[in-house]
């Protein structure tokens, strides 16, 4: 049986696409901790609340498109938000079905100390700039890939 180099060989972890993918997210989940805790926000409620500034009042459908995120994941975000007092959970005055989640006042507020937390993670990485933007297009190239399957 001839042997096959460990470039061809597609099931060598050096390889893939997907583990420095992996491996990468991971870092940078880990590098915005401490950025985040300054805020008390973990990074999952970080990307919720940066939808939020955007769009003040959302249902839980759209915050989850936005996300990317399904309403089993995004519900004990949701309520972890609602109890630091950074969001409303209520019901549609149109459909009762439906979950609004706002903004309150504090949560709005939490924006202005959030402000200097991009730049403080670019900072970290020291990544130059037109890379960031590289990297940022790769990766919404690669998802849109995905999902349009």
């Amino acid at each position: 049986m001839p042997k096959t180099s460990s470039q061809a060989d597609p099931l060598v972890l050096d390889n893939q696409i997907c583990f420095p993918l992996y491996s990468a997210a991971n870092a940078v989940v880990r590098a915005y901790r401490p950025l985040l805790a300054a805020i008390d926000l973990t990074y999952p409620q970080y990307l919720v609340m940066l939808v939020l500034w955007q769009h003040p009042s959302l249902n839980v459908t759209e915050l989850g498109q936005k996300l990317r995120l399904d309403s089993g994941t995004l519900t004990p975000l949701l309520k972890r938000l609602e109890a630091k007092d950074l969001v409303i959970r209520a019901r549609s005055s149109e459909d009762e079905r439906v979950r609004m989640i706002s903004l309150t006042k504090q949560g709005m507020a939490l924006k202005k100390k959030a402000q200097s937390v991009p730049e403080r993670f670019r900072c970290e990485v020291n990544m130059p700039p037109e890379h960031a933007l590289q990297l940022k297009g790769l990766c919404q190239q690669l998802l849109e890939l995905l999902t349009e399957r």
